[in-house]
């Protein structure tokens, strides 16, 4: 079920989760799913054979079963609030005058909140049904990082990829081909769901059944995310926790086993919900992981 590891080499797993896994919405599962650990790297991946083929991310099929809009203003009104988390880890870097390219950008979210303050933005996305908006704002637009390089080869200044590694067919090799555009002094920023959330800990199966999902293939924590940068060729600078969920979603799950996303129960505070999120981070339980690299 599992061959060498795209990652390291190695071709020796532990299977840590078998049952059902996500396939689109909550609700919507496969009955059976494995999930194993390379001994090697410690990266944690699905069964290839439960995986959704590359081509659905260039077309429709991915977007449409998580039963997302296919258009650029859906994307954008979906995804506009979590864009505050990676520009807080970003600042106080200065963007002005710089190039910036966003890897996997889908309707280009993150690049609209920079827009006017960066010299070029640069829009890497392989779903075509996003390219002609994206265009229309101004980005230059490539399907993959690699199409890119014969214009833009050591002139990004930042590049982010937001939330998108864990979709790749070869993670490290995803990151092998974002590097030849970064500048020698370049950064890359990278996000991932984290598998150390503490719903995982609290909930095992029941959110186990919702984390493990059939569009992502890999599953970091902070230790092999840095793993796998390093053997791509980057120097990792830091790497953070960040909690993008208040206090009132982990105790929906606990009380009624299904996520609120941002909404707030009664009683629970703003305070309470920066306390959560600040002890979460701290003890490296928060639901996403932040990587800060540089090209060697």
């Amino acid at each position: 079920m599992f061959a060498q590891c795209e990652i390291c080499g190695r071709n020796s797993w532990q299977t840590i989760y078998h049952g059902p896994v996500r396939d689109g919405t909550f609700g919507d599962s496969l009955s059976e799913g494995t999930v194993a650990r390379c001994t090697g790297c410690g990266v944690e991946r699905l069964a290839e054979c439960h995986c959704p083929p590359d081509s659905s991310y260039e077309s429709e099929e991915y977007r449409a079963k998580l039963k997302q809009g296919l258009d650029a203003p859906s994307y954008l009104k979906l995804h506009d609030e979590f864009q505050i988390f990676t520009l807080s880890q970003i600042w106080p870097k200065n963007l002005r005058g710089q190039t910036i390219a966003d890897i996997g950008c889908a309707g280009g979210s993150f690049l609209d909140h920079i827009n006017g303050l960066s010299d070029r933005l640069v829009a890497v996305e392989p779903c075509s049904i996003y390219h002609e908006d994206l265009n229309k704002r101004g980005y230059a637009v490539y399907p993959y990082a690699r199409d890119a390089t014969a214009d833009l080869a050591g002139q990004v200044d930042l590049a982010v990829s937001l939330q998108v590694i864990e979709h790749t067919r070869n993670p490290r090799e995803f990151l092998e081909d974002i590097r030849p555009l970064l500048k020698r002094s370049g950064l890359l920023v990278i996000s991932t769901p984290n598998r150390d959330d503490i719903l995982n800990t609290l909930l095992p199966t029941d959110f186990g059944s919702f984390f493990y999902r059939v569009v992502h293939r890999w599953y970091f924590d902070r230790q092999s995310l840095d793993e796998c940068a390093r053997m791509a060729g980057y120097q990792v600078l830091e790497s953070r926790h960040v909690h993008r969920y208040g206090m009132s979603n982990a105790l929906a799950w606990l009380r009624d086993r299904k996520p609120t996303g941002q909404w707030r129960l009664d009683g629970i505070s703003p305070l309470a919900d920066a306390l959560w999120r600040g002890y979460l981070e701290e003890t490296g339980q928060a639901d996403t992981v932040y990587s800060f690299l540089a090209p060697v």
